[in-house]
């Protein structure tokens, strides 16, 4: 395979050149889908007048473009791209390609609290209420995600951190996280619970700036640290014994790279709602477009990204004027993949 050195001070990288037209092309992709995202709306617009209203501030549509569509496209796009930067971690960690954010428990425990705040909210659990609704749902799901994380954490901690031990207990942990959420659904209020399915769904309708602005500050922390510790996610693909040999520290290196997975997962839910399989389904199929050993973390965020905002321009233009959460469009996509990797793995 074609490689290209990269040196910085004293770090260095080999570049695959294959991996680099991948995500360039990934990109371009990702930029036209979302201009044909941003032509959808009350009243729809051609190409050019999306692109005029985007970088012309004369135009007509400018304020529409620039506060109602574009913050849509944005948030679809950096979503998709963090839940496929965490889902590459883990699944790296793991050595898995059925391991995603679910099993770490963010997920399904920023659902539980944002429904109990939905719920509640409503209800005559006064102190619970008040601090429920003060939070916010975005607040809530980081919350509950980053509680669920570290119970999943907590559980699979034996002196170390198997990935093994970790994707057991997380999906027992969010085999409890979900029948608790049912719960909570069957005891609120009707109109409470039917707010909630939406955000279950994972749905972009009305996103503004407040959620682009997280997300890409996630992105812009999180994706340097991940790309220094690729050495690590390398050297975690073999065994314990192989990886003290290469003097990588094991739990250290786990844990730093578990917790980034942690925060991009969170911060993903809290801006958009658990879009179901783009984290799963992203970094193998970057795997297989760049051909390389483990899934690749830039490559797996353009095909998040990509996927994300696909499945958004599908489930808006589908069943037009009627609008689908975009969570329902990826999971339709991602079960039959999910099928066919059990099949691979059973072959």
């Amino acid at each position: 395979m074609t490689t290209l050195p990269l040196r910085l001070g004293g770090l260095s990288w080999r570049l695959r050149l294959r991996g680099v037209a991948v995500t360039v092309t990934g990109a371009l992709l990702l930029a036209l889908l979302m201009a044909l995202n941003m032509r959808i709306g009350d009243i729809d617009m051609t190409l050019p007048e999306v692109l005029a209203g985007t970088f012309d501030a004369g135009s007509p549509a400018h304020f529409v473009i620039m506060e109602l569509r574009l913050p849509r496209a944005l948030t679809g796009a950096l979503v998709g791209a963090a839940l496929a930067l965490s889902g590459a971690i883990i699944q790296s960690i793991a050595r898995n390609p059925l391991a995603s954010p679910e099993i770490l428990g963010v997920t399904t425990g920023a659902s539980v609290t944002v429904v109990a705040g939905v719920v509640f909210s409503g209800s005559v659990y006064g102190g619970v209420s008040g601090l429920l609704a003060g939070l916010g749902i975005p607040a809530l799901a980081l919350l509950g995600g980053l509680i669920g994380a570290a119970i999943v954490y907590g559980l699979a901690w034996r002196r170390g951190l198997d990935g093994y031990r970790l994707v057991l207990v997380g999906i027992g942990v969010a085999a409890v996280f979900t029948n608790v959420k049912f719960w909570l659904l069957t005891v609120g209020d009707v109109n409470d619970t039917g707010r909630a399915m939406v955000w279950i769904s994972g749905s972009l309708n009305g996103r503004g700036w407040e959620h682009v602005v997280p997300t890409a500050l996630a992105l812009v922390v999180l994706v340097p640290l991940t790309l220094l510790g690729t050495r690590s996610l390398d050297a975690l693909r073999f065994g314990d014994d192989t990886i003290t040999a290469l003097g990588v520290r094991t739990n250290l290196a786990r844990a730093l790279m578990i917790l980034a997975a942690v925060l991009l997962a969170a911060v993903a839910t809290a801006s958009a709602g658990p879009i179901a399989f783009v984290a799963l389904a992203s970094p193998q199929i970057a795997l297989r477009l760049v051909r390389s050993g483990q899934p690749p973390l830039l490559c797996s965020a353009v095909v998040g990204g990509v996927l994300t905002t696909g499945a958004d321009l599908l489930a808006r233009s589908l069943f037009s004027p009627i609008e689908l959460p975009v969570g329902i469009v990826t999971a339709v996509l991602g079960a039959p993949y999910l099928i066919h990797l059990i099949w691979r793995s059973r072959k």
